[in-house]
């Protein structure tokens, strides 16, 4: 039996460039992780293959789920005879922007790699990651990354930012594949530099890490959703430096450095938001 902690992400920053020849957007995000989890148990399996099972009745139990496919794909590219089976206890909200399922297929990664005693180094289950999701690549690091691309280039940053970190997704669904579908490169006039970011918080200055943070596709998705918009103005307002959509949303997360403004911001929405987590960077 392994177990593995599948930590979820944001984006502190995060442009798109252009769109490829393969079809996917050209990408530039400085990513996070923060201690939002969720927890991955493998056991062995006498018998080939792969089931899942999970706390969360809706999701699927196949290879429509992320951990399920990853669990495939390194069999296949291991060539593992051996099943496994997966439970994951859930905690990261679905389709939030925060790569939840991204981060699942990561940690199964990872534990496959202890359960079946692969001894692979991190960069090849990164790889292996890639043809999973966009996603899964950054999570198998973790920590903070430079990332381009589609998300299958990675670079860990040698930063350990440490910020309270406030998480709110409002009750709507976004589509990813529209988001980036509607997204207008040449209307977009502010685009956010990784660099300008790794600068930011190599100062130790959070200030000028919110001067540095941006997301192009809040320039679509706050549009589509105005309640994101008004998140972030409350946000602001209870004190969070930075205060930005993550991903292709819903949610918005907001950074401070002091412990007190965290849990005073956190406690005065409570009631109004259902989904809303206070964690910290890691």
């Amino acid at each position: 039996m392994i177990y593995e902690r599948a930590r979820a992400k944001i984006n502190l920053s995060l442009d798109v460039r252009h769109k490829r020849n393969d079809g996917y957007h050209e990408l530039e995000s400085i990513m996070q992780t923060v201690d939002l989890s969720d927890y991955i148990t493998l056991f062995p399996r006498d018998e080939a293959g792969v089931s899942l099972t999970i706390n969360t009745p809706f999701l699927p139990v196949d290879e429509r789920n992320l951990a399920y496919k990853a669990a495939q794909v390194m069999r296949q590219v291991c060539g593992i005879k051996e099943g496994v089976h997966i439970d994951i206890d859930k905690r990261i909200p679905v389709a939030a922007g925060l790569a939840g399922g991204s981060s699942n297929a990561a940690a199964v990664l990872r534990g496959l790699n202890r359960l079946w005693q692969l001894d692979l180094p991190l960069s090849e289950i990164s790889a292996i990651g890639a043809r999973v999701g966009s996603d899964v690549p950054f999570c198998v690091y973790g920590g903070t990354a430079l990332v381009r691309g589609r998300g299958e280039w990675v670079e860990p940053l040698p930063l350990q930012p440490a910020y309270w970190v406030l998480l709110a997704k409002p009750p709507v669904a976004v589509s990813t594949a529209e988001i980036y579908a509607d997204l207008k490169l040449d209307e977009v006039t502010n685009h956010p530099r990784a660099h300008a970011m790794i600068a930011a918080l190599q100062s130790g200055s959070l200030q000028q890490v919110a001067e540095a943070a941006g997301n192009v596709l809040e320039t679509v998705t706050l549009q589509r959703f105005p309640e994101i918009d008004r998140i972030k103005d409350q946000f602001a307002r209870l004190g969070m430096t930075v205060s930005l959509m993550s991903g292709s949303g819903p949610t918005v997360f907001g950074l401070t450095d002091k412990e007190q403004k965290a849990k005073k911001a956190f406690n005065s929405l409570r009631p109004a938001i259902k989904e809303l987590f206070l964690c910290q960077t890691c």
